[in-house]
C-alpha cells in the first residue's frame, strides 16, 4: 500500500494500514512533514497547559485536596505518526516520485493531500504507471470527484482490454475527510439526530439510547450495534475518548453480553422508510429575502398600530357623521395625508376628527419613509452577511468554517437546527455557504472577549468547536463553559491522550454538562482504509471515539460468510450482517450463497480479518 499526503490524515491512514490490516504501507510526505503533525500536537498541549492548570486548580480547590484531575499523557496513537514500512521525502507526487514508492507494483494508492489539484494530478499519473491499481482519492469538490472516478475507471478498464467499462481490481474510490466526518460530528452534539445509512434503497438508522430505567425493557430494534460506557450513574460515559475508560464501548455484543449490561446505555440500529422532511422555513435559501425579513419587528408593531389607528378613526368618522362606512373611510385617508378640503361648518366633532387624522398622517409618513429605506437596505444587503436576530435561542454555534465546519453547517441546516456560526477569517470558504442558507455569521476571533456572547452563547443548544488548531477549540469550550455552565460542547482534537485530559479535567469541573470530542482523521482513516482493500465503505457510525464500518461486501470469496447461515455468519466484536441485497431483513436461518452481496456492521479489526490481513485462533476456516 502506498500512502501519499500532506497532514494528519495520510499518518492516521498509514497507522491504519499497518496496525489493523498489517499491510505494508509506503509513507510519501512532504520534507519536513515525517513527524511535523506530532510536534504541531505537542505545541497544542504545551499552549493549553495553562488552560487545563486553571480548571485543574478550580476543581482541586473545590475538592479540597489541590490534585491536578487531567494529567495529559505522554505517549499515544493519535499524538505519534503514522508507522510505516518505508517513508519517502517529497514536495510533491511527481512522476519519479511515485515510482521510486513502489506504485507499479502497488495494490493500492491512497491520496490525500489537501489540494484536490494535487490529488487529481498524481491519480492521472499512477493510472499511466499502473492500470491495474486501485486508486483512492481524497477530494472536498464532489461533482468534480464523480466525473474523475468515472474517468479513472474508464482508463483502467480500456488499459486491461474490459470491454464493460469497469474493472473490480483496478477500482477507483473518491472519499470526502468531511463528507465522513461531518453526520457524526453533528450527531454527536445535537440531541435526537440519528447517523442514516443508505443503500440500494434501504435506509438504516443508528440511534443511541440511554440507560434504561429499572423495570423497563428496551425496544431492541433490529440488533444492538453497541454498549455504550455510559451507565444509570454516569450517563456522559466512562471517558469522552476512544476506550480510554476503564470500561470503554462495547462494539458488535452477542445477545448474553446485551442481556448482561444492564444500566448501561447502547446503538440500536433500526430500520426506516423514507420520508421527506418538513421544507424549510420560508427565507432559509435563495437570494431573494422573505416579505417578513423586509421589515424589522419594530418596526412592522409601529406600522400595526398606525393601521389600527387609521381604522379607529374611519369607524368614528361613521358613527359621528352617520356617512357610509366606506366614504367614511375615504374621507379618514383624504385627511390623513392632508388632500381634503378643511371641515369648515361642519360639526364639531367631524372637525376634532379632521385633526386627529392630520396629526396621524404625519406619524405616518415617517414610518414609511423608515419602511422603504429598511426594505431597500435588506434587498441590497440580501448577499452579505447576516447578524444573530434578537432573541434567538436554543441554536447551535458552529466555530470554523472551514472543509470540516461548512460540511457540518450543510448538515445542520438539512436537519433544519438553527446555526450561528463564528469565523476569524473573512475569506474563510465557508462563508459563501452561509451567505446562500442565510445563516447569521460572526466575524472574529473566539478567543477575543465579547465574540461568543455575540453568538448568543448564553442561550444556545451546544457549541460545536471544528477549527483545525486544537488550543483555539479549547479556549472557546472553557471559555464558553464559564458563561454556560451546563451547555453541551463537541470539540474537535486530534490527538486522543489530548482529548482525555481535556475531557476528565471539563467532566471534573462540570459534571453536569455533556462534552465530547472526535477527532476528523480517526472517523476518516477506516473508511479510506478499507476503499483501498476494495470494498465499498457505506459509512461510518461513531461510538464515542470508536467507529463502526458500514460495508458492502460480496460473499463470493469469504468463507467466513459463503454457506453460512445469517446467524452462524454473526462473529462478535468483529462483524454482523446487516442486510441482503434484494432482502432488506434476512433471516438468521437464511444461508449466504455465492453472488449475494450483503451490508454488515463492522469494526475496523474485524473488517482486516474478514478480508484475510488477521486470522482469528478461534475461526475454523
Amino acid at each position: 500500500m502506498v500512502v501519499c499526503g500532506d497532514d494528519g490524515l495520510a499518518h492516521r491512514l498509514a497507522a491504519e494500514l499497518r496496525g489493523v490490516y498489517g499491510a505494508q504501507v509506503t509513507l510519501v510526505v512532504p520534507a519536513g512533514a515525517r513527524s511535523a503533525r506530532p510536534p504541531a500536537v505537542g505545541r497544542a498541549r504545551a499552549a493549553s497547559a495553562a488552560l487545563l492548570d486553571r480548571v485543574n486548580a478550580a476543581v482541586g480547590r473545590a475538592a479540597g485536596n489541590g490534585t491536578a484531575l487531567g494529567a495529559l499523557g505522554t505517549t499515544g496513537s493519535g499524538g505519534e505518526p503514522g508507522r510505516a514500512d518505508r517513508v519517502l521525502e517529497a514536495a510533491e507526487p511527481t512522476d519519479t516520485v511515485l515510482a521510486e514508492a513502489g506504485v507499479e507494483r502497488a495494490t493500492a494508492l491512497a491520496l490525500v493531500y489537501d489540494d484536490d489539484e494535487t490529488n487529481i494530478r498524481a491519480a492521472l499519473t499512477a493510472r499511466r504507471l499502473n492500470p491495474r491499481l486501485r486508486l483512492v482519492l481524497r477530494l472536498y469538490n464532489r461533482r468534480l470527484g464523480q466525473h474523475i472516478e468515472d474517468l479513472l475507471d474508464q482508463a483502467a478498464a480500456l488499459a486491461s482490454g474490459d470491454d464493460s467499462g469497469s474493472s473490480a481490481d483496478a477500482s477507483t474510490t473518491v472519499l470526502s475527510d468531511a463528507d465522513t466526518a461531518a453526520p457524526a460530528l453533528v450527531a454527536t452534539a445535537v440531541a435526537g439526530t440519528r447517523k442514516v445509512v443508505q443503500t440500494d434503497g434501504l435506509l438504516l438508522r443508528a440511534v443511541e439510547r440511554p440507560p434504561p430505567a429499572p423495570g423497563v425493557v428496551a425496544d431492541p430494534g433490529l440488533c444492538t450495534l453497541a454498549l455504550l460506557s455510559a451507565t444509570s450513574s454516569d450517563p456522559a460515559g466512562a471517558d469522552g475518548s476512544e476506550g480510554s475508560g476503564e470500561r470503554g464501548p462495547h462494539l458488535l455484543p452477542d445477545e448474553a453480553d446485551v442481556a448482561a449490561a444492564t444500566g448501561r446505555g447502547a446503538v440500536v440500529l433500526e430500520q426506516v422508510s423514507y420520508a421527506a422532511g418538513p421544507p424549510l422555513p420560508a427565507g432559509r435559501t435563495g437570494v431573494v429575502p422573505p416579505f417578513a425579513s423586509l421589515f424589522s419587528r419594530r418596526l412592522r408593531w409601529s406600522l400595526a398600530g398606525l393601521v389600527g389607528c387609521v381604522l379607529a378613526l374611519a369607524v368614528a368618522l361613521w358613527l359621528v357623521t352617520g356617512i357610509h362606512p366606506l366614504g367614511a373611510f375615504y374621507l379618514t385617508l383624504l385627511d390623513l395625508f392632508a388632500i381634503d378640503e378643511p371641515a369648515l361648518g361642519e360639526p364639531l366633532g367631524r372637525q376634532i376628527l379632521q385633526l386627529l387624522s392630520g396629526l396621524v398622517g404625519l406619524l405616518l409618513l415617517p414610518v414609511l419613509l423608515a419602511a422603504v429605506l429598511e426594505a431597500l437596505g435588506t434587498f441590497r444587503t440580501a448577499s452579505t452577511l447576516r447578524k444573530p436576530p434578537r432573541g434567538l435561542g436554543g441554536h447551535v454555534v458552529l466555530l470554523g468554517l472551514g472543509k470540516i465546519g461548512t460540511r457540518v453547517l450543510t448538515r445542520l441546516r438539512e436537519l433544519h437546527i438553527p446555526v450561528v456560526c463564528v469565523e476569524a477569517d473573512a475569506d474563510a470558504r465557508g462563508l459563501a455557504t452561509a451567505r446562500r442558507l442565510r445563516v447569521p455569521v460572526v466575524l472574529g476571533d473566539v478567543t477575543q472577549e465579547g465574540v461568543l456572547e455575540a453568538a448568543k452563547i448564553h442561550r444556545a443548544h451546544a457549541l460545536l468547536a471544528v477549527t483545525s488548531a486544537d488550543t483555539t477549540n479549547l479556549e472557546a469550550v472553557l471559555y464558553a463553559r464559564s458563561v454556560r455552565p451546563d451547555l453541551r460542547v463537541l470539540l474537535r482534537l486530534y490527538d486522543d491522550d489530548f482529548a482525555t485530559a481535556v475531557y476528565r479535567t471539563l467532566r471534573a469541573a462540570h459534571p453536569g454538562a455533556l462534552t465530547r470530542s472526535r477527532s476528523v482523521t480517526h472517523l476518516a482513516a477506516p473508511a479510506f482504509a478499507g476503499a483501498m482493500f476494495g470494498r465499498q465503505i457505506l459509512g461510518a457510525i461513531p461510538v464515542e471515539r470508536r467507529v463502526l464500518l458500514v460495508a458492502a461486501v460480496e460473499v463470493d470469496g469469504h468463507p467466513q460468510l459463503e454457506g453460512r447461515s445469517v446467524a452462524e455468519a454473526f462473529r462478535a466484536g468483529a462483524w454482523r450482517v446487516l442486510a441482503l441485497e434484494g432482502q432488506q431483513q434476512p433471516s438468521p436461518d437464511h444461508v449466504l450463497r455465492a453472488g449475494d452481496r450483503v451490508v454488515l456492521a463492522a469494526t475496523r479489526r474485524g473488517l482486516a480479518e474478514l478480508l484475510g490481513r488477521h486470522r482469528s485462533p478461534s475461526d475454523p476456516t
